[in-house]
């Protein structure tokens, strides 16, 4: 495969980037109401994706939701409730870092619920689906697509690599034992919950610079953004600041310029 050049792939994230911000305030002005799923398995790229998709826009319109493993207290409750309390309101875009498909994919190979609880998943999710959607919100869910031999390659890569060692959990390692277990889990899902009315889009992530280019332009197709016209911003000339003396700066405790000398 044709891989997209370093130079090409900056200018066209550049440029998507901008269409993003765009939608944002399209959101904001209309008061629409998004969801997006991001599910797949581990370093299939989700992660990369969202920050590329996120790092440009308002965090107070677009959020990013990755709950931790849930409390006895949640446990408890009906299974959907802690996602609901992160639903988007009027002018809101969320990002579900992996979200109540936790089910149907590692809970289901890992054994962390039962026979029932998960075929009742199966039978809810795509209702529950269907109510947000009647209430307004527009969900949408990728699946990232990763071939057995990348997924090691990445596994093999952050062995070394400081910074993404964290990236391996027990729950990444023991995943990467169980690869037919978790193809299975999501056939599964795919034919229960792949509905008319939030159907799931594969993105093959394979190379990382192709799935998030091709993500992103996905998204905006899918919303019916316009570019809002906004009044310009305009500078004006500071006034003179007068009549105040402030303190000496030894006052003041600085952070050492450890990194000066390198300049």
């Amino acid at each position: 495969m044709n891989k997209i050049s370093n130079s090409t792939y900056e200018k066209e994230l550049a440029r998507l980037q901008i269409e993003l911000v765009k939608l944002q305030e399209w959101v904001k002005h209309t008061g629409h109401r998004v969801a997006i799923v991001f599910e797949g398995r581990d370093a299939a790229g989700k992660g990369g994706t969202i920050k590329r998709i996120t790092e440009a826009m308002n965090p107070r319109i677009c959020q990013v939701v990755a709950l931790p493993a849930p409390t006895e207290r949640e446990k408890a409750q009906w299974y959907f409730q802690r996602y609901v309390a992160h639903l988007p309101t009027a002018g809101e875009i969320i990002i579900f870092d992996r979200s109540w498909y936790n089910r149907a994919g590692v809970e289901r190979v890992m054994g962390f619920c039962t026979d029932e609880e998960y075929k009742e998943f199966m039978r809810s999710c795509p209702e529950f689906e269907r109510m947000l959607v009647r209430a307004g919100i527009q969900l949408i869910k990728y699946w990232f697509s990763v071939s057995d031999e990348e997924q090691e390659r990445r596994f093999q890569k952050r062995l070394t690599d400081p910074t993404k060692q964290w990236k391996l959990s027990p729950m990444d390692l023991e995943s990467r034992k169980r690869w037919v277990d978790y193809s299975k889990a999501k056939d599964d899902m795919f034919s229960h919950t792949d509905i008319k009315q939030a159907p799931w889009y594969v993105v093959n992530s394979d190379v990382k610079k192709h799935a998030r280019l091709n993500c992103i332009s996905h998204l905006l197709s899918l919303i019916p953004y316009e570019e809002i016209e906004r009044a310009p911003v305009i500078l004006e000339e500071r006034p003179a600041q007068r009549g105040y003396v402030r303190p000496p700066m030894d006052d003041q405790t600085f952070v050492p310029e450890a990194h000066a000398t390198l300049l």
